[in-house]
């Protein structure tokens, strides 16, 4: 079973993460959002989330996958947290599959592991994608690295990441139920 981590920070977007948490579900994933801060997480709507678990409680490198949510400032939060980064960072190095949305991306790139890979991001902070290659699509993967533009991206976003780690007709079940 695929294992997920997704790290919840105050002011992220909480349409991704929740569609990333409840697609991944579906598809059979043990997924766990993470907060960085013990309690709930407000997200840039104002949406309270309940985080599965404390970031500082789990180990990352027992999971398969780590997802990025964007938002403003739940990504400014990430891109400052050395523990994200030191995560991102082990991730990349061992092989392992990373993913971001929105604004996500900029959290890679500080982590240094976007450089010359092409991804995209919400083409409003598109100009501060500097160290890689943007690329104007809905979601884009390179290597084991796998972005997306925004919450209305999200589905397919995940969806993708089904594909690429349980193949096509897994992501074809989990579409199916989805009424895609």
């Amino acid at each position: 079973m695929t294992k997920v981590l997704i790290p919840l920070a105050e002011g992220c977007e909480e349409m991704e993460a929740v569609i990333i948490i409840d697609v991944g579900r579906r598809a059979g994933w043990a997924v766990t959002a993470a907060g960085l801060q013990p309690g709930p997480v407000r997200g840039s709507r104002g949406v309270v989330l309940v985080p599965d678990a404390l970031w500082d409680k789990t180990d990352p490198g027992a999971f398969d996958l780590l997802v990025l949510p964007g938002g403003g400032p739940g990504t400014q939060r990430l891109a400052g947290d050395e523990r994200i980064l030191a995560a991102v960072r082990a991730f990349h190095a061992a092989g392992k599959r990373l993913g971001a949305v929105c604004a996500g991306p900029l959290v890679l790139q500080q982590a240094g592991v976007l450089d010359g890979r092409r991804a995209t991001c919400h083409p409003n902070v598109a100009g501060r994608l500097t160290r890689a290659r943007y690329v104007n699509e809905p979601v884009v993967v390179d290597g084991t690295i796998t972005t997306s533009q925004s919450a209305g991206t999200c589905i397919a976003f995940a969806l993708d990441l089904i594909r690429q780690i349980d193949g096509e007709e897994k992501c074809a079940a989990v579409r199916r139920g989805l009424a895609l």
